[in-house]
């Protein structure tokens, strides 16, 4: 009797312990645990991005606590892991439905749409120019991939990094190269927050300081009517020659059709702030419980985030560059510092271009001009976007 209750006392402890995490992890867990906690302190201290580093940061540290995927994600029922093959569905599978049918980064377009004033492009069309300037990073991300290996979808996925812009790489990576999905989703999001460390070294290097103090005529008043046709010539122009950007584009015009009507201001409202809120919230923890250890500790990742860094150097430097010839065009009426702007990442890259050019003249304000850009940028890599998924990828 008392042989039998020793063996009951040592089966429950046997079987306490297995289901401990810690006598489950693999070493590649407490990696990303420290990883997390090192993308936990940017966000919260340093402030990069943290309205969607700190939830990814978070999905990460949740995914590789040791023995939590069953119980947060799931039982999957095949090797490789699949998706839809996963049983007893946890909170971070119903999370993830969001990212799997691609219905959060559009809602993100329409939350930005209804939070941007497209005056300033309007007012200055030329701007478009130097966010196409700006998507010199996608395409030079794109031959750099396919360098590193890369192949077909795999190096489309990667090059959209190059648009600073974080809901269209989670669009196209999701369409083309599903497995990527949590590198490029971290590595986008990672360099939108350090675009500050990135950019201002590289405006200085391409400009001169008699360019940098150029000041620009203030913009011309844009009427309300322009700005409710924008968003309809906008969506109607791209959906009959690149239908393909249509679900990014149409709801970035959509949201902010709402801000410019003056007729649904609680839908606008309800966008850009409720609506818009919880989706980021959704979309970042989602991204972030897919960078398991095993997945995310790669040499593809480490690729990845790489051609990262060269994208958003080569993007700002095309913007620059593109800004620079429009100032020599119009003799001078052009700060080639509002081509840093062209990236997507709206209104960060407008606010640096302010910063570096009250460097050279405080009393000089860019913040306007620069908008501009950078809104075109937005429609760029939305662009950008709508020609990678377009193109049949082997």
């Amino acid at each position: 009797m008392q042989s039998n209750l020793l063996i009951d006392i040592g089966s429950i402890f046997s079987n306490l312990w297995e289901s401990m995490g810690i006598s489950q992890g693999e070493w590649q867990n407490y990696v990303m645990l420290l990883i997390s906690l090192v993308l936990m302190f940017l966000a919260i201290v340093k402030k990069y991005e943290p309205m969607l580093l700190l939830p990814i940061a978070f999905g990460m540290f949740l995914i590789n606590l040791p023995g939590a995927e069953s119980v947060l994600w799931g039982t999957y029922t095949d090797e490789a892991h699949t998706y839809d093959l996963v049983t007893d569905r946890g909170l971070l599978w119903y999370l993830y439905y969001g990212v799997d049918k691609v219905i959060y980064p559009p809602l993100i377009f329409l939350g930005i749409g209804a939070m941007t004033d497209f005056g300033p492009l309007i007012a200055n069309p030329k701007s478009m120019l130097i966010g196409a300037g700006a998507q010199l990073g996608v395409f030079i991300a794109l031959f750099g991939a396919v360098l590193l290996g890369f192949e077909g979808a795999a190096a489309a996925a990667t090059a959209i990094i190059g648009g600073a812009d974080g809901p269209t790489a989670i669009y196209v990576t999701k369409m083309l190269a599903e497995d990527l999905l949590p590198m490029i989703a971290i590595a986008a999001y990672s360099y939108m927050a350090l675009i500050p460390a990135i950019q201002k070294p590289i405006m200085r290097l391409f400009t001169t300081k008699k360019e940098r103090a150029i000041r620009m005529k203030p913009l011309r008043q844009v009427s309300k009517v322009e700005k409710i046709i924008f968003p309809i010539a906008v969506t109607l122009i791209v959906g009959l020659l690149l239908p393909d950007a249509v679900p990014l584009l149409g709801m970035l015009m959509l949201g902010n059709l709402f801000r410019e009507s003056g007729v649904v201001e609680r839908l606008s409202s309800q966008a850009q702030n409720g609506l818009m809120n919880t989706v980021t919230i959704f979309l970042g923890i989602a991204v972030g419980c897919k960078a398991k250890g095993d997945i995310f500790l790669t040499w593809d990742t480490i690729k990845i985030i790489g051609i990262g860094v060269v994208a958003f150097y080569c993007g700002t430097i095309g913007g620059l560059l593109t800004a620079k010839v429009m100032c020599k065009v119009t003799k001078g009426q052009i700060n080639p510092l509002i081509g840093s702007a062209g990236v997507s990442a709206v209104p960060m890259a407008a606010r640096i271009s302010e910063d570096v050019g009250r460097e050279t003249d405080p009393s000089n304000h860019l913040l306007m001009h620069a908008m501009g850009p950078n809104v075109a940028g937005v429609i760029g890599s939305a662009l950008a976007a709508g020609i990678l998924l377009s193109i049949p990828w082997i």
